[in-house]
């Protein structure tokens, strides 16, 4: 898994930002967590990101997936659909995350796929669909994030002109 995927994206997507100098693999990265965790995002729009992660590494005392190991790959999914959406101007702070385990995994990779439930100009909602690598759901999650305005420090931390 330490390889990196690239990203597709959009190409309005990769213009909006590209004008104003962010690296979009960077930015809607999995973070310094979903990176100890091995996340991949693999596919992002704002109809539709897909990621996935190892389950080796992310286990419980019992050896299954832990189960904030999922959370940690849906809010990652939900949160990169709701800045898409949000636009180059906002960023996405998730503000609820909830998410029901189905099965258990031991081994292999798990998929999440995340799609919009309702995009506004203050808040998005993503469900994201978890699965095992027979396509077995394995978790079913549903994430908001409130939208709200870059401002000067978010651009600093993002390293862009603010």
């Amino acid at each position: 898994m330490g390889e990196q995927q690239h990203v597709r994206f959009p190409q309005e997507v990769i213009d909006e930002y590209a004008a104003l100098g962010v690296d979009l693999p960077a930015l809607f990265s999995a973070g310094h967590l979903g990176t100890r965790m091995g996340v991949e995002i693999v596919e992002a729009s704002a109809d539709r990101v897909v990621g996935r992660m190892p389950v080796e590494g992310n286990t419980q005392p019992y050896g299954l997936l832990h189960g904030g190991a999922s959370a940690v790959l849906a809010e990652t999914l939900g949160s990169v659909g709701s800045m898409l959406h949000a636009g180059s101007s906002k960023i996405a702070v998730g503000v609820d995350l909830n998410c029901t385990h189905h099965r258990g995994v031991r081994s292999g990779l798990v998929t999440g796929v995340a799609t919009p439930v309702h995009r506004g100009r203050s808040t998005a909602t993503y469900e994201i669909v978890i699965s095992d690598e027979e396509e077995r759901r394995v978790c079913t999650a549903r994430l908001t994030c409130l939208l709200r305005d870059v401002n000067p420090s978010d651009a600093r931390h993002l390293g862009i002109a603010g």
